[in-house]
């Protein structure tokens, strides 16, 4: 058993997902989905500073969390936003920050 097995899974999910999110070129690739409201054909390294090899180790973790989906059209990768999944991680942050909420508590 290892540490993180101790927690429960919604705990381990989550910060699965915080891991993921926490690179700011996952969340460049992320934010380029969203604001094209579309599926993106082609190779989105045209569109960030990173090499192509960089940004599909990224395409891979977010494809592995299920946040985006790649499917194969011919010679190229159409990359979809997966909002099913989006949606659920907010949920769980906000649920998450919603018990932590201690605006009494004043830190000196």
């Amino acid at each position: 058993m290892t540490k993180s097995e101790v927690f429960d899974k919604d705990l381990q999910d989550l910060a699965n997902f915080a891991k993921v999110i926490s690179h700011p070129a996952r969340l460049a690739i992320l934010k380029y989905l969203a604001e094209t409201k579309t599926c993106i054909s082609g190779d989105i390294s045209d569109k960030l500073p990173l090499s192509r090899t960089t940004v599909s180790q990224h395409l891979k973790e977010l494809r592995d969390m299920g946040l985006i989906s790649g499917q194969v059209d011919g010679l190229k990768i159409n990359y979809c936003l997966c909002g099913s999944a989006i949606a659920d991680f907010k949920v769980a942050f906000n649920d998450f920050f919603k018990e932590s909420d201690c605006k009494e508590l004043v830190c000196k």
